[in-house]
């Protein structure tokens, strides 16, 4: 699955819209203690595999931070933007951690449109943003997420 062909000018008709959902991506132990490094939290519940066994979740799971920063990640793989000459992260009004996400599992995000706002040069958007685990019924994050594109 690639990215599909995006106009920020085009968004103004689709708020509402789902406009896409990112490609599956595995959330390695590798990966988490990457994050755990780079932020100093290790706290065992993700980087401790033998406490984490014993554990409600059965095994280390993923810091709800490492979640949300892979919202670039993921977006990048949804869209390419072709009509903009740089996009910012204008930062979230909500964000909220539903479920865990497991060392091992697929995740994904899907994108609708909530806002598209005007800007001089540019336009703000805000997306509503659900990140699923693949075979969970249940979300493991929801955010409300700004971002800043320029023409």
């Amino acid at each position: 699955m690639g990215t599909q062909a995006v106009t920020i000018r085009g968004l103004e008709q689709r708020v509402g819209e789902e406009i896409g959902a990112s490609p599956w991506l595995e959330i390695t132990q590798e990966r988490i203690d990457l994050f755990a490094k780079a932020i100093d939290d290790y706290q065992w519940i993700h980087v401790d595999r033998e406490r984490a066994r014993h554990s409600p979740f059965g095994g280390t799971i993923a810091h709800g931070f490492l979640t949300l920063s892979l919202l670039s990640h993921l977006i990048e793989r949804t869209f390419s933007f072709a009509d903009r000459k740089m996009g910012v992260n204008y930062g979230l009004n909500k964000v909220r951690f539903t479920a865990p996400v497991p060392s091992g599992s697929r995740i994904r995000a899907r994108f609708t449109l909530a806002r598209y706002d005007k800007l001089d040069g540019g336009v703000q958007v805000t997306w509503n943003v659900v990140v699923e685990r693949e075979g969970s019924d249940k979300p493991v994050m929801v955010a409300e997420w700004l971002g800043r594109h320029y023409f």
